[in-house]
């Protein structure tokens, strides 16, 4: 758990879906204490990590859209 979250706003070529969900599986784990959640909190831990990813791939978008502006 030691190693940082990448940048992905920027990067070239373009952060993919696992570069995306890496980042948010860190920032999920170091949110939650979890390197591996137990079986009965694995649907939570789960679903907070594609929640950040899907949050994260709709700012990188954003974020892109608004640079070209």
């Amino acid at each position: 758990m030691c190693r940082s979250i990448k940048t992905l706003r920027g990067a070239e070529p373009p952060p993919s879906d696992d570069d995306v969900r890496a980042a948010a599986l860190q920032y999920v784990r170091k949110l939650s204490g979890f390197r591996a959640p137990s079986k009965k909190n694995e649907a939570a831990f789960d679903s907070a990590v594609d929640d950040v990813a899907e949050a994260t791939r709709r700012m990188l978008e954003a974020l892109a859209g608004a640079s070209a502006v």
